[in-house]
This record gives structure tokens, C-alpha cells and sequence, in this order.
């Protein structure tokens, strides 16, 4: 569970920016979006294997 603790007298959109920096750092945001709508496993193995192929080609 992601906390951000909040000062007194600090802005409300220093503490939102906090938040989001931190669930960036975890990856919450990626893993929401990944299980946002259910994929057959032969479509993630699929996606698994072209993502490895577009790593491997930058390399």
C-alpha cells in the first residue's frame, strides 16, 4: 500500500505530485493498465515475445 504523508500548510498538488511520483516508482499505474482488460495467455505470450524482440533490436 502506497502512502504519502502530508505536512501541515503543504499544497494539496505537491502531495498529488508526490503520490503519482511515487506509484510511478512502484509501478502500480503499469500493472493497473496491464490488468485493465482481460488477454488470453497465447495473446501475452505473444506480447511477451515481440516486446523481447523490440528490446533486443535496440540493443
Amino acid at each position: 500500500m502506497t502512502v504519502v504523508k502530508v505536512r501541515v500548510g503543504e499544497p494539496l498538488d505537491k502531495a498529488l505530485r508526490a503520490l503519482k511520483k511515487r506509484l510511478d516508482k512502484e509501478g502500480v499505474m503499469k500493472s493497473v493498465k496491464a490488468h485493465r482488460f482481460y488477454s488470453k495467455p497465447s495473446v501475452k505470450k505473444r506480447a511477451k515475445s515481440k516486446a523481447a524482440l523490440k528490446y533486443k533490436k535496440q540493443r
